[in-house]
Formats: C-alpha cells, structure tokens, sequence
C-alpha cells in the first residue's frame, strides 16, 4: 500500500504544502500546466526555486501577483471572493472531476470554518486571503500534486501551530487564528514551538479533507522524502517534510483505542440505538459481551473501537445515551489485510466485492451485506442466491 505521511514539525501551509510535494516528484511542468486550466494566468505567476532553512535544502514555491497589491480595484478581485466564485472558477475549468471535487472540499473546510467564526452562511463568507488568486493556486494545485500521486492512504503528525499573534484582514489575532482552530478541530496539535503563526488556514484545510489518520508513529517503509521551505526565518527549520511510503507484507498497521463501560442496569432495547449512535459518529466496531458483576448481577460489556479523532463525541454518545458514568480506555494496535473494492455485473444489478490481499496475493472476497441484502428484498429472492450469482459471476 502507498502512503503519503506529512511531517507538520513546524506547520503547514499552502504554499508549503505545494512545494513539499513538488520536491517529492511532483513535476513542475505537470503543476503548472493543470494550473492553466484555471484560466487565471494573467494574474499570477510561479516561481519555483530550490531553497534552503539551516541546512536543509528543498524546494520554494511563491505565486507572484502580476497587479499592484494597493490598487483597491485589484484588492476587490483578488481578495474578497466568496464561496460561490471560487465554485464558479473551479467548475467552469478543464480540470479533472477529482481535481475539482478535492479543490471544492478544500475549500469547503475554510469556507465553514470562516462562516462558524463570523456568524454567516457559507455564501456571506469573503475569503480574504483564502479567496486571493495566491490561495487559490496552492489549493487546487494541492489537489492537482495528490491526485498525481495516486496515494492509497495520506496520514499526517499531529500539526504544529506555532504561538503569538498574527495579523490578518480582521486585525491582529492569536495563534492559532480562530479560523485555522475550527478547521482543526479534532485533530491533534502542538502549540508554541515559536511565537509565529506556522500553520494557516489554507495548510489546516489542506490536512482536513485528505489525512485518514495523524500519528506520530511512522510505521512504512521510506521510499522518498520532499521539503517544502517556508517564508519566514525562524529558530528551528521552517519547512513542511513528507514521506512517499509503502506498507509491506499487504497489511497495514494502525494505533487505535477500546473504550468500554460495564452497564447493570440500562433497558436492553436501548443497546441497538445507542449502537447506531455510536456509529454515526465515527466508531469503528461496537460489541457487547455478556458479563457477571459483583453480587451475581448479570450485566453488558459495551466495547467501542475509536481512533483518536472521533473519541470525544464516542465519549458524549456514551454517557449522554446509557447510563454509563465512568469508562476505561485503553491503546490497541489494529493489523488489517490490504483491501480494495470492485463492482461486479449480474442479473440483480451491479455489486461491490471487497478483496483482502496478503504479501501481494488476493486470499478473500466477499459481496459487501448491505447491497446484497437490498438487492435481496428488491428481487423476492434470497440473500443465498445473491451472494452465489455474485461470487459466480466474479469468477468469470
């Protein structure tokens, strides 16, 4: 499996990010010339360079505006664009249609982070700096360098903020800026390596709508590293490293966490809804195991397979929705076979099969339950028949 890992150490931030996966292979000329499609070439350029941050060398992006930047006219168009002209800019281009969708979800991560922070529905929000020609070239260039990577899994550090203030359109603000916050909002941190502001809202959304999973544990092996060399001086190096990784022996590895609760005196009927709660909000797996407490009572084990990320609102669901008041949790390292997902045709209609490769060999498939099962009930038939017509037709 091929991984893409983001080392955020000192942040992340558009630019960065572009030209991290630049100096990871990424060509500049394939960059630049999906870039044109935006048709917006007349008011931008892009300087490539290779640069250096104490004594590492990388590569440096800067997109140069082509008007001057205190022209108020200019200050209109380029810098207060909303949601909607950003859509328009995006679909009305030649890009790909998974170019598109990743730049829009991109996007999207800012848009509602920017509309949560200032009141407003998400096409009252001006993007400012986001909605500048700049960001725009590092977002859907973002999208543009990832989906030629063709990545199985992009996995990311927990994300240095930095500290301090920083100025922006609505004045001076603390680091991290309250936009850059929401957009982070479950995913791990570090703060106050530096008094400057080393992750902004461009770079956080970049991670948001494209990382699985953030870890510190590099756990693949190394097949080639890219630095992407930021603006500013700072006392540690200021870049953006990423690996190009591949998990071997066909199984991947990742850290997750149980949380379970022994319950003694909840109505049984209820275990079945809180049980769709729980996954609703980002549960891995949900079990239950019949148990005998203290005094002979009969009780239930519920067990909640989390990863980090969604374990506060598993923590809500649990407490708001049983009658729980206290929980153990404990670190679980999950090793699962490499799968991918292909549609069969049969009689019935298309079906997915999932497959489970093992060392590069395929050793399982199966029909996915839900679609047979509908399949099933449309067709009067049994979910026997459909699983057989299936795996026959997946063998022809």
């Amino acid at each position: 499996m091929k991984v893409l890992y983001y080392d955020c150490f000192c942040g992340i931030s558009g630019d960065m990010n572009l030209s991290a996966l630049m100096d990871l292979g990424v060509p500049k000329e394939y960059i630049l010339s999906e870039l044109s499609k935006l048709n917006l070439d007349s008011e931008y350029e892009m300087k490539i360079e290779k640069s250096e941050k104490l004594g590492i060398t990388g590569t440096r992006v800067d997109v140069i505006l082509k008007h001057d930047h205190h022209d108020h006219e200019h200050e209109q168009h380029h810098h207060h664009r909303n949601l909607k002209d950003v859509e328009n800019i995006i679909n009305s281009s030649s890009l790909g249609d998974a170019v598109k969708k990743l730049s829009l979800d991109i996007f999207m991560k800012v848009a509602e982070a920017e509309a949560k922070v200032h009141g407003k529905t998400l096409y009252e929000v001006h993007f400012h700096e986001v909605g500048a020609v700049d960001s725009i070239v590092d977002i859907v260039g973002a999208a543009i360098a990832i989906s030629y990577l063709n990545v199985d899994k992009i996995i990311a550090s927990p994300v240095q903020v930095g500290g301090g203030f920083v100025k922006c359109a609505h004045g001076v603000m603390p680091v991290p800026a309250p936009a850059t916050v929401e957009i982070l909002k479950d995913i791990p941190i570090n703060t106050g390596i530096v008094p400057f502001e080393t992750t902004t809202p461009t770079g956080a959304a970049i991670l948001a709508a494209n990382v699985k999973e953030f870890t510190a544990k590099v756990d693949f092996s190394v097949d080639k590293i890219g630095y992407g060399i930021g603006h500013r001086d700072l006392e540690i190096p200021n870049v953006l490293r990423v690996y190009l990784g591949t998990v071997g022996a066909g199984k991947e590895i990742e850290e997750q966490y149980i949380i379970e609760t022994n319950i003694d005196d909840m109505n049984p009927e209820l275990y079945g809804y809180v049980e769709e709660k729980l996954f609703e909000v980002g549960a891995l797996d949900v079990f239950k195991t019949p148990i005998i407490m203290k005094k002979g009572r009969p009780a239930i084990k519920l067990s909640v397979l989390v990863n980090e990320k969604s374990e506060d609102n598993i923590l809500d669901i649990i407490f708001e929705e049983t009658t729980s008041i206290g929980v153990r949790k404990y670190k679980v390292e999950k090793t699962m076979l490499h799968r991918e997902f292909s549609r069969v045709k049969t009689k019935y209609g298309d079906i997915t099969i999932k497959k489970c490769y093992y060392k590069g060999r395929l050793i399982k498939y199966k029909p996915e339950y839900e679609e047979c099962r509908i399949v099933a009930r449309e067709n009067g038939i049994t979910i026997a028949e459909v699983y057989r017509e299936t795996l026959k037709q997946s063998k022809e």
